[in-house]
């Protein structure tokens, strides 16, 4: 078994488009409209879907705004250079909600940023998750 994909509801297809495919450098893999059911799925990610964990982005006609609710976290993405990335990501006019820095009680490097629906998006710096794992086993060794 593997993970397929994450599907998440949009308000703005087109916005929504922009912000994973310009802002965050995803490729659009495929759309199509379902007229019978009035709604548009687009399929959106770094790679092929079949070996990659792809998101599905869907929209439903005429519906322009979703209630997220306190149920939904976010999606995670590894980073080269958070700090450069951050910088291109409000050079481009996206919003970087938490600035890149140490987590909380941790070492790992990450940062987030907001999708045109809100939708929270977490950037980790790539490798600097071995520190927590090794704080981890520290911690379950005491």
């Amino acid at each position: 078994m593997r993970m397929l994909h994450t599907m998440l509801r949009v308000g703005n297809l087109e916005e929504s488009l922009k912000f994973y495919c310009e802002l965050l450098g995803m490729k659009l893999l495929r759309q199509k409209d379902y007229p019978g059911g009035e709604f548009t799925l687009a399929f959106v990610g770094y790679g092929d879907e079949s070996d990659h964990t792809v998101l599905e982005l869907t929209y439903n006609w005429g519906k322009e705004e979703y209630d997220l609710g306190d149920a939904y976290g976010h999606i995670a993405i590894g980073v080269d250079d958070i700090y450069a990335t951050c910088n291109e990501i409000k050079a481009r006019g996206g919003k970087v909600s938490r600035e890149p820095g140490p987590m909380k009680h941790g070492s790992t490097v990450i940062a987030f940023v907001e999708d045109p629906n809100g939708y929270k998006v977490e950037l980790i710096q790539l490798g600097t998750q071995g520190a927590q794992k090794q704080e981890a086993a520290e911690a379950a060794s005491r």
